[in-house]
C-alpha cells in the first residue's frame, strides 16, 4: 500500500462543495480588475464590522489552546488581538491597491503574416491552503486569491477553529456585497476533509501548506497535486571577520528576538574566529537579557556559552528563544555549514568587505540571501507584495515569499486566418518569428 492510499476518498458532500468552488473559479477568472479590487474593499469593510466578534472568537480559541497545552510558538501564532487584526485588514486593502497580475501580455510575436502568438497571464484556478495556528493567514490568503482571480479551499488548525470561522463569515459577507461569489472561498472544518482534499486532483490546482515540518512532509508525500511550500526554516546569520560588530549585534538580536516563532528567525549564528571573543563579549549579555538560551560548539564554550550544542541542534528549527552558535575559521567553512544544515529559506552575512559579501550572496542557494540586514525581512508584506500566501524554498519559481505574481500562470494564444502547419513543413512558407511591441 502506498502512502497515498492511506488518504481517504473525498465524501460526496466535499466533492459537491469542491465543484462549486471550481465553478466559481471559472467565473472569477472572467472578472475585471475593478471588480476584484472592489471585492477586497468589501471584504475589508466586513472584517472591520466583525472585528469584535473575531477577537472574541480568538480569545476562546486561545483559552482552549492553553488548557490543551499547545506549544508556546503555536500559541504566539494563534493570538489575534485587535491591533494584529487591524494590521491584517490594512493588508487586505493594500493587496487591493497592487497592480493586477492577470491579463499581462508577456510575449507578442508574429509567426507569419496574419499569424500572431501571445503569452498572457491567467489565474491558477483553485488553491488548496492548509495551515496551522495562524488565523491571520485566512485574510492574507483570501485577499491574494481573490485579487489574482483564484478561488480557495482553506483548512486551518483545530486550535483556531472559532477564529477561522468568524473571519470567513465576515469575508463571505463582504463578497456578497460584490460581484464575486462567496463560493470562491470555502473553509474545511474536519481533519478527514483536509486529508480528502489531497485527493482532489483535477479540482484543486495547487496546494500550499503553512505549518510544521511534519505537516508539509505529510502533504508532499500524500498527494498528486503540485505542492508549493517549505518544510523547515533553518536560517543562518554569519558574522564575518570584517563585520562592524555593533551593527552585527543589532542584526543578530533582531533576527532572533523580533519574532522568534517566525520561520525567518535565525536558528544558528556563525561567527568568524577572529572576532568571536570580541563579539560574544558584547552579545552574550544582550541575548541573555532578551531571554535567549544559547547553545554552542566547544570553541564558543570558551567565550561564555555554557551549554554544548549537539549535532541535532544545527538541524533544529526552534521557533523559540533558543540560538545555536558555531565558531568558523573562514567564510568557506560558514558556507559549508549552511550547505549541510540550511533549509534554503533565508541566510545572511554581516561584513564590510564587499568581495566577501559578493561571494556569500552568489554561493548560498537559498530563496533569500541578505547582506548587512535582518533575516526578518523575508516576508511578503515587507517585500511590497501586500501579503504572502506562503514561502517557497524550492528552486523552481515561485520562490521566496509568494504574492500575487506567484499565483498566476500563463496561456499561449495563437490567432490566424486559415493558416495550416503543412505550408511551413513543405517549405511553401517560412516563419518570420518577429517580436512585436508589447
Amino acid at each position: 500500500m502506498t502512502k497515498a492510499n492511506k488518504v481517504p476518498e473525498p465524501s460526496p458532500e466535499l466533492i459537491q462543495r469542491a465543484d462549486d468552488v471550481k465553478r466559481s473559479a471559472f467565473a472569477l477568472a472572467q472578472t475585471s480588475d475593478r471588480q476584484r479590487k472592489q471585492a477586497l474593499h468589501s471584504m475589508a469593510d466586513a472584517l472591520e464590522g466583525s472585528a469584535e466578534m473575531i477577537v472574541q472568537a480568538n480569545s476562546e480559541d486561545l483559552h482552549n489552546a492553553e488548557e490543551a497545552g499547545l506549544a508556546k510558538p503555536l500559541l504566539s501564532r494563534l493570538k489575534l488581538n485587535k491591533e494584529k487584526l487591524n494590521k491584517s485588514i490594512q493588508g487586505v486593502r493594500q493587496v487591493a491597491l497592487l497592480a493586477d497580475p492577470v491579463g499581462i501580455r508577456q510575449l507578442y510575436r508574429e509567426l507569419y503574416e496574419g499569424l500572431y502568438l501571445e503569452r498572457v497571464t491567467v489565474p491558477l484556478g483553485v488553491l488548496g491552503i492548509i495551515f496551522e495556528s495562524r488565523p491571520d493567514a485566512v485574510m492574507q490568503i483570501a485577499s491574494l486569491a481573490i485579487r489574482s482571480g483564484n478561488a480557495a479551499i482553506l483548512k486551518g488548525g483545530s486550535e483556531a477553529k472559532a477564529t477561522n470561522k468568524a473571519i470567513l463569515d465576515a469575508l463571505h459577507l463582504g463578497l456578497n456585497q460584490s460581484d464575486i461569489s462567496s463560493d470562491s472561498l470555502y473553509l474545511l472544518t474536519t481533519r478527514s476533509e483536509s486529508l480528502a482534499l489531497l485527493r482532489l486532483e483535477g479540482v484543486v490546482d495547487l496546494i500550499i501548506p503553512r505549518g510544521s515540518n511534519e505537516l508539509v512532509r505529510f502533504i508532499q508525500d500524500n498527494t498528486r497535486i503540485p505542492v508549493l511550500g517549505h518544510a523547515d526554516g533553518i536560517c543562518h546569520l554569519y558574522i564575518d571577520n570584517h563585520a562592524d560588530l555593533p551593527k552585527a549585534l543589532a542584526i543578530a538580536i533582531d533576527s532572533k528576538c523580533q519574532y522568534p516563532a517566525a520561520c525567518n528567525a535565525i536558528e544558528t549564528l556563525l561567527i568568524h574566529k577572529d572576532v568571536a571573543e570580541s563579539f560574544l563579549m558584547i552579545a552574550v549579555p544582550k541575548f541573555e537579557a532578551a531571554g535567549v538560551r544559547l547553545v554552542g560548539d566547544e570553541t564558543s564554550n570558551l567565550y561564555g556559552i555554557e551549554e554544548i550544542a549537539t549535532d541535532q541542534d544545527w538541524s533544529t528549527e526552534y521557533l523559540d528563544l533558543v540560538l545555536s552558535i558555531k565558531i568558523v575559521s573562514s567564510i568557506d567553512q560558514a558556507l559549508e555549514h549552511i550547505r549541510r544544515y540550511g533549509s534554503r529559506h533565508t541566510d545572511a552575512i554581516v561584513t564590510e568587505d564587499e568581495s566577501i559579501a559578493a561571494k556569500f550572496l552568489s554561493s548560498v542557494d537559498s530563496s533569500g540571501v541578505y547582506h548587512n540586514c535582518s533575516t526578518r525581512f523575508a516576508d511578503g508584506f515587507r517585500y511590497g507584495f501586500g501579503a504572502e500566501v506562503g514561502i517557497s524554498t524550492q528552486t523552481l519559481p515561485p520562490r521566496g515569499p509568494v504574492g500575487l505574481e506567484g499565483l498566476v500562470t500563463y496561456r499561449y494564444f495563437l490567432r490566424g486566418d486559415g493558416h495550416i502547419a503543412n505550408d511551413f513543413a513543405s517549405g511553401r512558407k517560412t516563419f518570420s518569428h518577429k517580436d512585436l511591441s508589447q
